[in-house]
């Protein structure tokens, strides 16, 4: 492997220190080993990046190899959104069902379990828990992303997750400050605005994240998400009254502080990336995500260049670079030398979670289905977090159970209709997730529960619609375990 000299002058390595780009591939691309010999930090993996945990351990070591400090970062929040296990759909449910299972110890327990498992594959940052208070039911970017609607729920078990993941010596990146579930705006397409007084926003989207920086939180990752309580200019990955008056003040929070992805729309389409970035580290931000959309060496090049520009010019104080860049570097000492204490949970604790999270309602108990039957998924458009690469729903595990199940997928006005005439004679389950944002869904399962009163209805997402059919489970999450849960409770496994 070609190994880089150090070269960079320290203005150089300041600005490529607060970057955590992505790449594509498998295996780190020269540009990027070269970048992390002149002073790059930060590398952030994607779903792209990772095949297997032994492919992972190899890149994570060949990135050590040109730095040996060098921070991993990943969106791992299993559940719904998961990079390890992209392929296949997590080994872990996500927040809304630990969250409705309300054990912080079993919480705990899943993060640690979590943690485990990245820091054996070399990854020590993880852009997670997710600490949003769902409160709006319409949300289209968290929903069961989050722990529920209740602040004091999400802030106990924000803290524990956050104790949990560190206990392992993988840094925790706590997230979407100040609090992005009340939006109804996706803000990898458009900046949402959230029109709660300053009172309001202090008392529940800020309870979480005081739960957090008290649980020792490692990092904090910003939201692009616009408050006029707290800003009426400035959305807070820009703001320096959220970031460091709000967060390093008021809640007294001194660890590295890191924007969301800043080729997301919200920011890209306002504000374009390279003013954007210059903007956030003036503001209070320590790291800068991108490589979500973006992940070549001439985003680096310009990201690195706006900033130097910017401190020439005056507009961004050289020490306010130089303070991101040390507590970047602050962060990757800890990774390097972190406890970790040893396993606290048998390795199938995601599975047991899952289990503990479904919730079954019965209109007609009747018997466990013993006859294969027709799985109908009625499948929304994924949200960019989540993806539309990973599997979902209960049809491979009901296959398994029940050889001769047969599937289909359906989506739009006619999704009940076409359902109901590909099930034939066998008896249908109808797997939906948050049905209660999508009518086109709602009215399919009119449409099924009508022809057949029989219908097994299973809701992969917020459980917020009423519950029908002669079964209906809620499994808080569409993660494999989940899927597996409901398909052991149908099959009466």
């Amino acid at each position: 492997m070609t190994t880089f000299a150090r070269r960079a002058d320290p203005l150089t390595r300041d600005a490529l220190t607060v970057l955590q780009p992505g790449f594509t591939g498998t295996t780190a691309p020269d540009w990027l080993l070269h970048r992390l010999s002149e002073g790059l930090a930060s590398v952030g993996l994607f779903g792209r990046n990772i095949t297997s945990p032994d492919q992972l351990a190899a890149l994570t070591a060949q990135l050590r190899a040109e730095r040996d400090d060098v921070l991993v970062a990943i969106d791992e929040e299993g559940g719904d959104v998961t990079r390890l296990e992209v392929r296949t759909g997590s080994s872990f449910p996500g927040n809304h069902a630990l969250g409705a299972i309300d054990d912080v110890r079993l919480t705990r327990d899943v993060a640690h379990e979590l943690g485990h498992r990245l820091r054996a594959c070399g990854v020590n940052l993880n852009w997670a828990p997710s600490a949003d208070v769902n409160s709006n039911p319409a949300n289209p970017v968290i929903g069961v992303r989050s722990f529920g609607a209740d602040p004091e729920l999400v802030a106990r078990h924000t803290a524990a997750y956050v104790t949990g993941l560190q206990s392992a010596g993988v840094a925790a990146c706590t997230k979407h400050f100040p609090g992005h579930g009340d939006t109804s705006v996706d803000s990898h397409h458009a900046l949402p605005r959230i029109d709660a007084s300053r009172s309001v926003v202090l008392d529940r989207e800020l309870s979480p994240f005081r739960a957090a920086v008290a649980a020792g939180t490692r990092a904090v990752m910003s939201a692009h998400i616009l408050i006029p309580s707290l800003d009426p200019d400035r959305p807070a990955t820009l703001s320096h009254p959220v970031l460091t008056d709000l967060l390093r003040g008021e809640l007294g929070y001194t660890g590295l502080i890191v924007t969301d992805g800043m080729e997301m729309r919200a920011i890209a389409g306002t504000y374009g990336i390279e003013r954007g970035s210059v903007l956030a580290i003036a503001a209070g931000a320590d790291a800068i995500c991108v490589g979500g959309g973006l992940a070549d060496d001439e985003t680096v090049r310009r990201l690195r260049d706006a900033l130097i520009d910017a401190v020439r010019s005056g507009e961004l104080p050289e020490a306010r670079l130089a303070d991101a860049a040390e507590r970047v570097r602050t962060l990757a000492h800890w990774t390097a030398s972190a406890p970790r204490t040893s396993r606290t949970a048998p390795s199938n604790v995601g599975l047991t979670a899952a289990r503990r999270a479904l919730e079954a309602t019965h209109s007609d108990p009747g018997e466990p289905l013993r006859e294969p039957p027709y799985v109908a998924a009625f499948t929304p458009v994924a949200n960019f977090a989540v993806g539309d690469e990973t599997p979902w729903g209960v049809a491979a595990e009901l296959v398994r159970l029940l050889p001769g199940t047969r599937t289909g997928t359906f989506t739009g006005d006619a999704a009940g209709e076409a359902a109901l005439t590909e099930a034939g004679p066998n008896r249908v389950v109808a797997v939906v997730r948050d049905e209660h944002r999508h009518p086109w869904m709602s009215a399919a399962l009119d449409v099924l529960l009508t022809a057949r009163p029989d219908t097994i209805v299973v809701e992969m997402g917020v459980p917020q619609a009423p519950r029908r059919g002669a079964l209906h489970l809620a499994t808080h999450g569409a993660a494999r375990v989940c899927g597996q849960a409901a398909a052991e409770f149908i099959a009466g496994e």
